[in-house]
Protein backbone atom coordinates (compact mmCIF):
# COMPACT_ATOMS: atom_id res chain seq x y z
CA UNK A 1 0.00 0.00 0.00
CA UNK A 2 1.88 3.05 -1.31
CA UNK A 3 1.35 6.15 0.88
CA UNK A 4 3.68 8.66 -0.96
CA UNK A 5 7.19 9.32 -0.23
CA UNK A 6 9.07 11.83 2.02
CA UNK A 7 12.43 13.48 0.90
CA UNK A 8 16.09 12.30 3.26
CA UNK A 9 16.77 15.26 5.63
CA UNK A 10 18.83 14.95 8.15
CA UNK A 11 18.89 13.24 11.74
CA UNK A 12 17.53 15.92 14.56
CA UNK A 13 18.06 13.92 17.05
CA UNK A 14 21.62 14.03 15.70
CA UNK A 15 21.91 17.53 15.08
CA UNK A 16 20.43 18.25 18.53
CA UNK A 17 23.79 16.75 19.98
CA UNK A 18 26.21 18.35 17.86
CA UNK A 19 24.79 21.58 16.90
CA UNK A 20 25.11 24.87 18.58
CA UNK A 21 23.26 26.64 16.55
CA UNK A 22 19.98 25.88 15.31
CA UNK A 23 20.45 25.54 11.13
CA UNK A 24 18.53 27.83 8.78
CA UNK A 25 16.20 25.49 7.31
CA UNK A 26 14.66 24.51 10.62
CA UNK A 27 14.31 28.15 12.18
CA UNK A 28 10.68 29.59 11.93
CA UNK A 29 10.00 32.74 12.31
CA UNK A 30 6.21 32.98 12.46
CA UNK A 31 6.28 31.69 15.32
CA UNK A 32 7.13 34.68 17.44
CA UNK A 33 3.39 35.89 16.18
CA UNK A 34 1.34 33.18 17.57
CA UNK A 35 -0.72 33.48 20.69
CA UNK A 36 -0.25 31.12 23.05
CA UNK A 37 -3.15 31.30 26.10
CA UNK A 38 -1.83 31.73 29.41
CA UNK A 39 -5.83 30.70 30.91
CA UNK A 40 -4.77 27.59 32.83
CA UNK A 41 -8.53 26.89 33.29
CA UNK A 42 -8.97 26.49 29.51
CA UNK A 43 -8.78 22.70 28.93
CA UNK A 44 -9.40 20.16 26.63
CA UNK A 45 -12.08 17.94 28.40
CA UNK A 46 -12.07 14.80 29.73
CA UNK A 47 -14.36 11.66 28.70
CA UNK A 48 -14.84 8.56 31.58
CA UNK A 49 -15.14 5.65 29.35
CA UNK A 50 -16.52 3.57 31.97
CA UNK A 51 -19.53 5.40 31.50
CA UNK A 52 -20.11 4.87 28.27
CA UNK A 53 -19.52 0.85 28.11
CA UNK A 54 -21.33 -2.21 29.49
CA UNK A 55 -24.75 -0.91 28.97
CA UNK A 56 -23.82 2.25 31.14
CA UNK A 57 -24.92 4.91 28.32
CA UNK A 58 -24.47 7.60 30.81
CA UNK A 59 -26.11 10.36 29.28
CA UNK A 60 -24.56 13.42 30.76
CA UNK A 61 -21.11 11.60 29.26
CA UNK A 62 -22.21 10.93 26.08
CA UNK A 63 -23.20 14.40 26.12
CA UNK A 64 -20.15 15.35 26.81
CA UNK A 65 -18.67 13.68 24.46
CA UNK A 66 -20.81 14.81 21.58
CA UNK A 67 -20.06 18.55 23.23
CA UNK A 68 -15.71 17.38 22.81
CA UNK A 69 -16.35 16.46 19.24
CA UNK A 70 -18.22 19.82 18.27
CA UNK A 71 -16.51 22.65 20.00
CA UNK A 72 -13.63 21.58 20.47
CA UNK A 73 -12.58 17.87 18.40
CA UNK A 74 -9.97 17.42 20.91
CA UNK A 75 -10.67 15.34 24.34
CA UNK A 76 -8.46 12.72 26.89
CA UNK A 77 -10.20 9.60 27.82
CA UNK A 78 -9.76 8.12 31.10
CA UNK A 79 -10.96 4.80 31.94
CA UNK A 80 -10.95 3.49 28.24
CA UNK A 81 -9.56 -0.36 29.02
CA UNK A 82 -6.12 -0.65 27.56
CA UNK A 83 -4.36 -2.28 29.70
CA UNK A 84 -1.48 -0.19 31.54
CA UNK A 85 1.11 -3.12 30.71
CA UNK A 86 0.26 -2.68 27.17
CA UNK A 87 0.63 1.13 27.45
CA UNK A 88 3.78 0.55 29.43
CA UNK A 89 5.44 -1.67 27.35
CA UNK A 90 4.69 -0.37 23.93
CA UNK A 91 6.57 3.26 25.71
CA UNK A 92 9.22 1.52 26.71
CA UNK A 93 9.76 -0.22 23.54
CA UNK A 94 9.82 3.05 21.85
CA UNK A 95 12.23 4.75 24.18
CA UNK A 96 14.79 1.92 23.36
CA UNK A 97 14.27 2.32 19.89
CA UNK A 98 15.12 6.02 19.56
CA UNK A 99 18.17 5.75 22.24
CA UNK A 100 19.51 3.02 20.04
CA UNK A 101 22.51 4.86 17.94
CA UNK A 102 21.76 6.63 14.46
CA UNK A 103 23.06 3.40 12.39
CA UNK A 104 21.29 0.82 13.83
CA UNK A 105 18.20 3.32 13.67
CA UNK A 106 19.05 3.74 9.75
CA UNK A 107 18.28 -0.04 8.87
CA UNK A 108 14.51 1.23 8.70
CA UNK A 109 15.25 4.45 7.17
CA UNK A 110 11.76 5.55 4.24
CA UNK A 111 12.40 4.52 1.02
CA UNK A 112 11.51 6.78 -1.95
CA UNK A 113 7.58 6.82 -1.98
CA UNK A 114 7.11 5.55 1.21
CA UNK A 115 5.95 7.44 4.10
CA UNK A 116 6.52 4.32 6.04
CA UNK A 117 10.14 4.08 8.30
CA UNK A 118 12.70 6.23 10.17
CA UNK A 119 12.98 9.40 9.24
CA UNK A 120 10.33 13.03 8.60
CA UNK A 121 7.59 12.46 7.10
CA UNK A 122 5.66 15.44 4.31
CA UNK A 123 9.05 16.80 3.04
CA UNK A 124 8.40 17.25 -0.70
CA UNK A 125 11.01 19.97 -1.60
CA UNK A 126 14.50 21.13 -0.70
CA UNK A 127 13.99 24.61 0.20
CA UNK A 128 10.71 23.73 2.51
CA UNK A 129 11.27 24.18 6.42
CA UNK A 130 11.88 21.37 8.44
CA UNK A 131 10.26 19.93 11.65
CA UNK A 132 12.31 19.45 15.09
CA UNK A 133 11.67 15.93 15.60
CA UNK A 134 12.44 12.56 14.10
CA UNK A 135 9.31 9.58 13.82
CA UNK A 136 9.26 6.36 13.26
CA UNK A 137 5.61 4.94 11.32
CA UNK A 138 4.48 2.22 10.51
CA UNK A 139 1.59 0.53 9.05
CA UNK A 140 0.31 -1.84 12.07
CA UNK A 141 -3.45 -2.69 10.76
CA UNK A 142 -5.05 -4.80 8.81
CA UNK A 143 -2.29 -7.27 8.51
CA UNK A 144 -2.10 -7.47 4.78
CA UNK A 145 -1.12 -3.72 5.27
CA UNK A 146 2.38 -4.44 6.85
CA UNK A 147 5.63 -4.07 5.47
CA UNK A 148 7.95 -6.03 7.94
CA UNK A 149 11.20 -4.32 6.59
CA UNK A 150 10.22 -1.30 8.50
CA UNK A 151 9.16 -3.17 12.24
CA UNK A 152 12.36 -2.98 14.10
CA UNK A 153 13.87 -6.02 15.94
CA UNK A 154 15.34 -4.33 18.06
CA UNK A 155 14.15 -4.07 20.76
CA UNK A 156 13.45 -8.16 20.55
CA UNK A 157 10.05 -7.70 21.64
CA UNK A 158 8.97 -4.62 19.73
CA UNK A 159 7.00 -6.45 16.58
CA UNK A 160 4.72 -8.78 19.59
CA UNK A 161 3.94 -5.25 21.40
CA UNK A 162 3.09 -3.04 18.29
CA UNK A 163 0.81 -5.87 16.82
CA UNK A 164 -0.60 -6.38 21.08
CA UNK A 165 -0.89 -2.49 21.07
CA UNK A 166 -2.99 -1.96 17.80
CA UNK A 167 -5.53 -4.35 18.33
CA UNK A 168 -6.16 -2.72 21.66
CA UNK A 169 -6.36 0.38 19.97
CA UNK A 170 -8.66 -1.07 17.47
CA UNK A 171 -11.36 -2.36 20.43
CA UNK A 172 -10.66 1.39 21.76
CA UNK A 173 -12.17 3.26 17.97
CA UNK A 174 -14.79 1.07 17.90
CA UNK A 175 -16.59 1.99 21.29
CA UNK A 176 -15.40 5.64 20.77
CA UNK A 177 -17.09 5.21 16.77
CA UNK A 178 -20.34 3.62 18.54
CA UNK A 179 -20.54 6.51 21.24
CA UNK A 180 -20.33 8.84 18.43
CA UNK A 181 -22.95 7.98 15.82
CA UNK A 182 -25.28 7.46 18.76
CA UNK A 183 -25.49 11.24 19.30
CA UNK A 184 -24.74 11.85 15.45
CA UNK A 185 -28.29 10.42 15.58
CA UNK A 186 -26.77 7.03 13.12
CA UNK A 187 -27.15 3.42 13.85
CA UNK A 188 -23.76 2.20 15.10
CA UNK A 189 -23.36 -0.32 13.27
CA UNK A 190 -23.24 1.73 10.32
CA UNK A 191 -20.21 4.15 11.44
CA UNK A 192 -18.31 0.76 12.58
CA UNK A 193 -18.62 -0.72 9.00
CA UNK A 194 -17.36 2.77 7.43
CA UNK A 195 -13.95 2.03 9.26
CA UNK A 196 -14.13 -1.83 9.53
CA UNK A 197 -11.03 -2.95 8.27
CA UNK A 198 -9.79 0.47 7.63
CA UNK A 199 -5.81 0.88 7.96
CA UNK A 200 -4.31 1.94 11.19
CA UNK A 201 -0.68 3.62 11.10
CA UNK A 202 1.50 4.02 13.73
CA UNK A 203 3.41 7.50 14.33
CA UNK A 204 6.23 7.17 17.29
CA UNK A 205 7.83 10.46 17.85
CA UNK A 206 11.29 11.48 18.80
CA UNK A 207 11.27 15.28 19.91
CA UNK A 208 14.99 16.39 21.04
CA UNK A 209 15.19 19.60 23.23
CA UNK A 210 16.29 22.59 21.57
CA UNK A 211 18.38 25.58 23.64
CA UNK A 212 16.53 27.78 21.15
CA UNK A 213 13.19 26.28 21.30
CA UNK A 214 11.16 29.18 20.24
CA UNK A 215 12.95 29.45 16.78
CA UNK A 216 11.42 25.74 15.89
CA UNK A 217 8.59 23.39 15.73
CA UNK A 218 8.39 19.80 16.74
CA UNK A 219 5.11 19.43 14.15
CA UNK A 220 3.95 22.02 11.92
CA UNK A 221 0.69 23.26 12.05
CA UNK A 222 -2.30 20.85 10.84
CA UNK A 223 -5.16 18.64 10.52
CA UNK A 224 -4.99 14.81 10.62
CA UNK A 225 -6.31 13.74 7.06
CA UNK A 226 -7.86 10.13 8.84
CA UNK A 227 -10.95 9.57 10.76
CA UNK A 228 -9.98 9.19 14.40
CA UNK A 229 -6.32 9.71 16.13
CA UNK A 230 -5.33 8.47 19.78
CA UNK A 231 -2.44 9.43 21.53
CA UNK A 232 -0.47 8.48 23.95
CA UNK A 233 2.80 10.39 25.32
CA UNK A 234 5.87 8.20 26.16
CA UNK A 235 7.02 11.14 28.82
CA UNK A 236 5.07 13.50 30.82
CA UNK A 237 6.95 16.93 28.65
CA UNK A 238 3.97 18.66 27.55
CA UNK A 239 4.25 19.68 23.74
CA UNK A 240 0.87 19.29 21.87
CA UNK A 241 -1.26 22.67 21.38
CA UNK A 242 -4.67 23.15 19.57
CA UNK A 243 -6.09 25.98 17.83
CA UNK A 244 -9.31 27.63 19.13
CA UNK A 245 -11.13 30.80 19.08
CA UNK A 246 -7.81 32.13 17.50
CA UNK A 247 -5.46 31.23 20.26
CA UNK A 248 -2.90 28.20 21.28
CA UNK A 249 -3.91 26.12 24.05
CA UNK A 250 -1.57 23.65 25.76
CA UNK A 251 -3.04 20.19 26.40
CA UNK A 252 -1.41 18.93 29.74
CA UNK A 253 -1.71 15.09 29.23
CA UNK A 254 -3.73 13.32 32.32
CA UNK A 255 -1.47 10.25 33.19
CA UNK A 256 -2.95 6.91 31.80
CA UNK A 257 -5.30 8.72 29.47
CA UNK A 258 -5.15 8.87 25.82
CA UNK A 259 -5.63 11.78 24.08
CA UNK A 260 -8.01 11.83 20.72
CA UNK A 261 -8.86 13.97 18.20
CA UNK A 262 -11.17 13.87 15.31
CA UNK A 263 -9.87 14.09 11.84
CA UNK A 264 -10.99 15.41 8.75
CA UNK A 265 -12.84 12.19 7.58
CA UNK A 266 -15.02 12.67 10.38
CA UNK A 267 -15.41 16.06 10.19
CA UNK A 268 -16.73 15.21 6.13
CA UNK A 269 -18.88 12.51 7.23
CA UNK A 270 -20.68 14.40 9.85
CA UNK A 271 -21.46 17.17 7.86
CA UNK A 272 -19.19 19.77 9.78
CA UNK A 273 -21.23 19.11 13.13
CA UNK A 274 -17.66 17.29 14.61
CA UNK A 275 -14.48 19.49 13.88
CA UNK A 276 -10.96 18.52 12.70
CA UNK A 277 -9.23 21.00 15.09
CA UNK A 278 -5.55 22.45 13.70
CA UNK A 279 -2.86 21.47 16.02
CA UNK A 280 0.85 21.72 16.37
CA UNK A 281 3.88 20.20 18.78
CA UNK A 282 5.91 22.68 20.31
CA UNK A 283 10.11 21.83 21.47
CA UNK A 284 10.97 22.01 25.19
CA UNK A 285 14.50 23.93 25.67
CA UNK A 286 15.71 21.10 28.06
CA UNK A 287 14.03 17.56 28.25
CA UNK A 288 12.70 15.27 25.24
CA UNK A 289 9.71 14.24 23.75
CA UNK A 290 8.22 11.18 23.41
CA UNK A 291 4.87 9.98 21.80
CA UNK A 292 2.55 7.59 19.82
CA UNK A 293 0.26 8.69 17.73
CA UNK A 294 -1.96 5.67 16.37
CA UNK A 295 -4.14 6.90 12.86
CA UNK A 296 -7.38 5.52 12.13
CA UNK A 297 -8.70 5.50 8.62
CA UNK A 298 -12.22 4.02 6.96
CA UNK A 299 -12.13 1.25 5.41
CA UNK A 300 -10.59 1.00 1.75
CA UNK A 301 -13.77 0.73 -0.52
CA UNK A 302 -15.69 3.81 1.74
CA UNK A 303 -16.83 7.08 0.06
CA UNK A 304 -15.26 9.83 1.77
CA UNK A 305 -18.76 12.39 2.07
CA UNK A 306 -21.32 13.33 4.36
CA UNK A 307 -22.90 10.38 5.24
CA UNK A 308 -26.96 10.28 3.99
CA UNK A 309 -28.35 9.35 7.86
CA UNK A 310 -26.63 13.11 8.76
CA UNK A 311 -28.34 15.18 6.07
CA UNK A 312 -31.73 13.51 6.41
CA UNK A 313 -31.50 14.03 10.15
CA UNK A 314 -34.95 14.57 12.03
CA UNK A 315 -36.50 14.23 8.60
CA UNK A 316 -34.71 17.94 7.68
CA UNK A 317 -33.17 17.99 4.41
CA UNK A 318 -29.31 18.97 4.78
CA UNK A 319 -27.26 20.37 2.37
CA UNK A 320 -23.91 18.61 1.84
CA UNK A 321 -21.15 21.20 3.10
CA UNK A 322 -18.67 18.67 1.76
CA UNK A 323 -17.91 16.74 -2.10
CA UNK A 324 -17.75 13.08 -1.79
CA UNK A 325 -15.48 11.56 -3.41
CA UNK A 326 -13.84 7.32 -2.64
CA UNK A 327 -11.33 6.60 -0.15
CA UNK A 328 -8.45 6.05 -3.22
CA UNK A 329 -9.32 9.79 -4.38
CA UNK A 330 -9.15 10.88 -0.63
CA UNK A 331 -5.68 9.04 -0.55
CA UNK A 332 -4.77 10.43 -2.89
CA UNK A 333 -5.38 14.64 -1.71
CA UNK A 334 -3.40 13.17 1.01
CA UNK A 335 -0.22 11.73 -0.49
CA UNK A 336 0.26 15.40 -1.98
CA UNK A 337 -0.81 17.17 1.68
CA UNK A 338 1.80 19.09 3.77
CA UNK A 339 1.67 20.16 7.20
CA UNK A 340 0.77 24.04 6.49
CA UNK A 341 -2.32 24.21 8.79
CA UNK A 342 -6.33 23.88 8.38
CA UNK A 343 -6.56 26.02 5.23
CA UNK A 344 -4.53 23.65 3.55
CA UNK A 345 -6.35 20.50 5.04
CA UNK A 346 -8.26 18.07 3.29
CA UNK A 347 -11.65 18.95 4.84
CA UNK A 348 -11.34 22.22 3.66
CA UNK A 349 -10.13 21.09 0.41
CA UNK A 350 -13.27 19.26 0.03
CA UNK A 351 -15.74 21.84 1.12
CA UNK A 352 -18.45 23.24 -0.98
CA UNK A 353 -18.87 27.39 -1.28
CA UNK A 354 -21.39 28.44 0.80
CA UNK A 355 -23.08 29.87 -2.39
CA UNK A 356 -22.42 26.42 -4.09
CA UNK A 357 -24.98 24.86 -1.28
CA UNK A 358 -27.56 26.81 -1.54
Amino acid sequence: MELGGSLAVPNVQELAWSSKDVPARYVRPELELDRVSKDESVRVPVIDMSKLVGGCDDKDELAKLHSACRDWGFFQVINHGVPEKVILKMKADVQEFFSQPLQEKMEYAQLPNDIQGYGQAFVVSAEQKLDWGDMLYILAQPQDVRNMRFWPRVPSSFRATLIQYSIELEKLKGILLSSMARKLGLEPEKLLTLFEEGVQGVRMNYYPPCKQASKVIGISPHTDVVGLTLLTQVNEVQGLQIKKDGKWIPVDPVPGAFIVNVGDVIEIMSNGEYKSIEHRVVVNPEKERLSIAAFHNSNRNAVIGPLPDILSKEQKKRAPKYKSISYQEFLKLGQKATLEGKEKGLAHHLKIQTEAAQ
